[in-house]
């Protein structure tokens, strides 16, 4: 895969540097739309935005936490972008909490940090409460939706108001402290997949290095509009589908929960959407469910997106006009999807491709600021994650026969280590590499491919190795399927590891093939089976599934909606031992 030339950016060495360069290039241009009381979008001017990071920066400031740590919880909104820049833009660490996690966890973590403020929405008022009448350490609870002062909580917007006070009054001067660009600024605690939480500390130039490395290879500009949907802490969101929007100019809108996500969709019509793959597979499935209600249309699409494919080879691109109804629930005006913290099946990538989306792969850790690797917007659609970004540094250690290793990268996103933990800092950071504990390999083109991560590896007994995800990708792409999880097991008699699978059925599918509201515990195990044997036909014998389970609820997830394997593993001992 040859790399087409980059896009020129401007540099930015800090995020008070990103905010002041964007104020100053779009200043009456919309950073936000905001739902308002009448149902309506307010539009908050760029340079509105930086006044009231500003203004919040100079209040938090005054409280004497000018150099403290303040963690920040809650749904995506204009207020949580506030307080994080108002936070790290004058010299503040901020602390972005999960806010899926229980009252007892965010507990944990803001004792953890050492936090001595925390700015949350009114969602969570009653944790805050609890947390402070149970003797928190945090001094300052900063609540973003009460008007007025409590006795328990410190009003957001009466900070803001009084933050403007100091900075009329010259009480405050923001400007007189440097950035110190390379020290701790965002403390991410990870919901890892494989592990407890770890605090992943980053620094600023972290993130304005994988800021503008992104940048160099997607073209963002100031008239795109992304729907934010994904979790806002996670690093994922927040650098890709919040700062790297900012730096360009472009406005943000927030989904208001996902069965409003159709709605969002076409009130902001937007042009970017980052997303994850289970949403965008999601979508696509309801795409064709739709498709496959209409006799023969099935046969007719496909044919569509072939036709359409073949004449984008000789120049003439005709997609987005031939599926404009598909587009149309999208709002109309989507053109970029990015696609992480994942695999995405190739047949939704490739689906959506050829109906005239432009759908981005790509790779990254929290600890690389997050992206590592990713597709170019002219250069995509091979079933890769693409290429290295710009100034960061891939290679694959020990590789097997098959080219697959380990995966290492050095570069300015890879972050300062862990959080009050120098035994997991050594063991990651070794000799300048981050080693980030999955695997994968480089083809010939010098694309990479992700193959699974190095602690859920499955090992035979004659040595070969096998990938829980690459099998669970063959699983889920049978209609009756919305999930599943690959575990090995040790076989009594062989002593050999087998392969065997948790399934979580598509009920919804399997009643609408059987005509039946009430599918049996045979009907399911009939579609599930057939699930499994059609997965088994595609892999050579080893792979193979020896035997499954059906589930009757979701898997536990992460914020990015990736199965946290730890956590299922320890829950199905639990069981079995129960």
């Amino acid at each position: 895969m040859r790399s087409k030339s980059l896009y020129r950016v401007r540099h930015i060495r800090d995020f008070r540097d990103l905010l002041e360069q964007s104020e100053e290039l779009f200043s009456q241009k919309a950073a936000f739309w905001v739902r308002v009381k009448d149902g309506k979008f307010r539009s908050i001017t760029y340079s509105h935005f930086k006044d009231d990071v500003d203004a919040l920066g100079a209040a938090l400031a005054s409280l004497g936490l000018r150099d403290g740590i303040t963690a920040v919880l809650g749904e995506n909104r204009y207020e949580w972008c506030v307080s994080y820049l108002a936070v790290t833009n004058h010299n503040g660490i901020v602390v972005p909490l999960d806010k899926e996690l229980p009252a007892a966890e965010k507990d944990n973590l803001l004792r953890r940090s050492g936090s001595k403020a925390i700015i949350f929405s009114g969602r969570y008022e009653s944790d805050m409460l609890k947390l402070k009448q149970e003797g928190s350490p945090v001094d300052f609870f900063i609540h973003m939706d009460i008007e007025e002062d409590t006795q328990d909580f410190l009003s957001f917007s009466k900070l803001v108001e009084k933050g403007r006070q100091l900075l009329e009054q010259k009480s405050i001067d923001l400007s007189e402290h440097k950035i110190d660009d390379t020290a701790l600024s965002v403390l991410l605690f990870t919901s890892g997949t494989t592990d407890l939480a770890k605090g992943v500390m980053l620094s600023q130039k972290n993130i304005c290095a994988n800021i503008m490395g992104i940048l160099k290879t997607v073209h963002v500009d100031s008239n795109d509009i992304s729907l934010s949907i994904l979790p806002i802490h996670h690093t994922y969101e927040c650098t890709i589908g919040f700062l790297s929007i900012i730096y360009s100019g472009g406005t943000i809108a927030f989904n208001e929960g996902l069965r409003h996500i159709q709605k969002n969709f076409l009130e902001v019509k937007p042009t970017i959407l980052v997303t994850v793959p289970l949403l965008l597979e999601n979508m696509y499935k309801k795409i064709w469910d739709q498709i496959r209600k209409k006799r023969g249309m099935s046969i007719l699409v496909k044919i569509m997106m072939l036709a359409g494919s073949v004449l984008k080879l000789i120049g003439i691109d005709i997609r987005r006009t031939m599926f404009a109804s598909v587009h149309k629930n999208f709002g109309g005006s989507l053109r970029l999807i990015v696609t992480g913290a994942a695999a995405i099946d190739k047949e939704v990538s490739n689906g959506l491709n050829r109906m005239g989306f432009k759908v981005l792969q790509g790779y990254g850790l929290t600890e690389c600021s997050p992206l590592v690797i990713g597709e170019r917007d002219n250069l995509y659609g091979n079933a890769s994650v693409g290429i290295p970004l710009p100034g960061v540094e891939v290679r694959i250690d020990k590789p097997d026969e098959n080219g697959i290793g380990e995966i290492l990268t050095k570069g300015d996103n890879v972050m300062l280590g862990y959080y009050k933990d120098e035994e997991a800092t050594n063991r990651s950071l070794r000799d300048g590499w981050f080693h980030t504990g999955d695997l994968g390999k480089v083809g010939k083109s010098g694309a990479y491919y992700i193959t699974g991560r190095l602690k859920n590896v499955i090992v035979t007994k004659n040595g070969k190795n096998i990938f829980p995800e690459e099998v669970e990708s063959y699983i889920n792409r049978s209609p009756y399927v919305l999930e599943s999880m690959v575990t090995g097991y040790q076989d009594d008699k062989s002593g050999d590891m087998l392969v065997g699978a948790h399934i979580l059925p598509n009920l919804e599918t399997i009643r609408e093939k059987i005509k039946n509201s009430a599918p049996s515990v045979e009907d399911i195990k009939k579609f599930i089976s057939e699930a499994v044997k059609n997965a088994n036909k595609d892999m050579p014998l080893y792979k193979r599934i020896s035997s499954f389970t059906i589930r009757d609820s979701e898997f536990i997830k992460t914020t990015t909606l990736k199965i946290k394997r730890y956590a299922e593993n320890a829950s199905m001992k639990l069981k079995k031992n129960s």
